[in-house]
């Protein structure tokens, strides 16, 4: 109980200490305007007041990347809460509040934009094509996840209902609907909804953890991962590998855990919601806001992953292998709130991806668009989604796992070079840059000992690939040192 006391205790004061020091290294002007004000089309940019600003940001970023993601995070044992809480607080909140920051003041624009307009043209061409990736990966993949899970409900087993690929076809074409349609037609009206079915869900099993849940884990259980003057010789080992035959925590924990820790589909969904808001100043509450919230669903659910399976790593590996993350929130869900629980377990991870998905593609759209300059005709917004849409189906037929392996790493290097961008921006405000340089330096080392290891890398030996990240990182810190003092000079 005292740790998840804990967990929100710290999220809550970042709020209310950190963020208001973030926002003023980053200059904003509550009396400037805001790119609804000078651009409404009726379209994307139309006027969302704060409340909804907030839910619709919420519900973007998180559809249930901050359930799955900590649930496998869990299989880590109690450090992926560490990295919940400290990721998202030095990170994550930092990278969605410069995300919205950067798109508020270049008129609403997408990321490869912006990157344009404070590096170069090879910049953002860099930052198009992982954008574009990144975007297009997420839509396929939550095509693919809610029409696997309506597919096999047993209620409709034995029926024609029972067909994946009509629900895949079912999603797309809501999703050409929700690409096409003006921002107030679908999203702005059932969205903050959603939203707030997440947040009593998230509320719900935080509730029946406090009340109910005997082993979640102590304080005692981080000791030895700190315990550094009495296990100094074994502190790096279980930092690691701190859950016996595990995962190693090097990189991959930074990887599994994005959605409630740092994730770069965060800043794709950033233009959307900072070409609806009226000022400046809620750029605080609605992305540093907004991605607190997800921290606490994402500590809710590791927490709950971790203490509905006593048995510990082998346990909760043996029901994932069975039938993914969904059936591990469904079984805590009947366990801990009963056959409602059940019910809404089943709600969210059959709605939460698809509102993902449709602002993943929304947000495709808005990019190609801005790069291209192309108007906002209905014709051309057709031209663009309809191919995006028609090659999304037939990724469907790919293996599920291939996809997520390059959401995973194409979500990661997106997330640091927006941080590396907002370093810039920083530079050039003359303000503390610190707060998103070191960020970026942590993500750049991630990024580099993943594709060093991984399957859809270069490979390499963890004993080899992984301490090639560190150096690298390592580097980009002495560089960031250098570059500093040349800038102040």
């Amino acid at each position: 109980m005292l740790i998840l006391i804990i967990c929100l205790a710290l999220l809550v004061l970042a709020y209310k200490y950190y963020s208001p020091f973030v926002a003023k290294q980053a200059c904003i002007d509550s009396n400037l305007e805001t790119p609804v004000t000078r651009f409404e089309d009726g379209v994307d940019y139309v006027e969302v007041s704060l409340l909804k600003a907030f839910l619709i940001q919420f519900l973007n970023i998180a559809g249930v990347g901050p359930i799955f993601g900590p649930i496998l995070g869990a299989l880590y044992g109690p450090i992926a809460l560490i990295w919940i809480v400290l990721g998202n607080i030095i990170g994550g909140s930092v990278h969605d509040f410069f995300s919205g920051v950067l798109s508020i003041k270049e008129d609403g624009k997408s990321l490869p934009e912006i990157a344009g307009h404070y590096f170069n043209i090879y910049f953002k061409s860099i930052m198009l094509i992982f954008t574009a990736m990144l975007l297009f990966f997420v839509g396929v993949v939550f095509i693919m996840s809610p029409a696997g899970l309506i597919s096999n409900l047993e209620v409709f087993q034995n029926t024609w209902m029972a067909d994946h690929t009509f629900w895949v076809l079912v999603i797309l074409g809501y999703y050409l609907l929700a690409t096409l349609l003006p921002i107030d037609k679908i999203i702005t009206k059932f969205y903050p909804v959603f939203g707030l079915l997440m947040v009593i869900m998230t509320l719900s099993i935080a509730t029946a953890l406090l009340l109910h849940a005997p082993h979640l884990p102590s304080i005692n259980e981080f000791g030895s991962l700190f315990s550094f003057f009495d296990h100094s010789q074994h502190l790096g080992h279980e930092l690691l590998n701190p859950v016996p035959d595990g995962p190693p925590v090097w990189p991959l924990l930074f990887v599994t855990i994005t959605c409630g820790a740092i994730s770069g589909f965060h800043s794709t969904q950033a233009p959307i919601i900072a070409r609806c808001l009226t000022n400046e100043k809620y750029a605080r509450p609605v992305f540093y806001g907004a991605m607190l919230a997800e921290g606490v669903v994402a500590c809710v659910w590791a927490l709950a992953g971790i203490a509905a399976f006593p048995d510990g790593y082998s346990e909760l590996k043996s029901v994932i292998d069975q039938g993914g993350p969904g059936l591990v929130v469904n079984r805590i869900s009947s366990s801990y709130l009963g056959s409602l629980g059940g019910i809404m377990a089943i709600i969210a991870v059959a709605v939460f991806p698809i509102t993902s998905g449709d602002t993943a593609f929304r947000s495709l759209r808005l990019t190609i668009i801005d790069a291209f300059k192309i108007s906002q005709s209905i014709k051309n917004r057709l031209l663009v989604s309809i191919p995006i849409l028609t090659i999304a189906y037939f990724m469907t037929k790919i293996d599920f796992s291939l996809i997520w392996r390059y959401f995973a790493f194409s979500n990661m290097l997106l997330s640091t070079s927006v941080l590396w961008l907002a370093t810039k921006y920083l530079f050039i405000k003359k303000t503390f840059h610190w707060i998103v340089s070191i960020p970026a330096v942590v993500g750049t080392a991630v990024t580099v000992s993943y594709i060093m290891t991984a399957k859809i890398g270069f490979q390499m030996d963890p004993s080899t690939g992984q301490p090639i990240g560190l150096v690298v990182g390592i580097l980009c810190f002495i560089l960031l040192l250098i570059y500093s003092r040349k800038f102040r000079k």
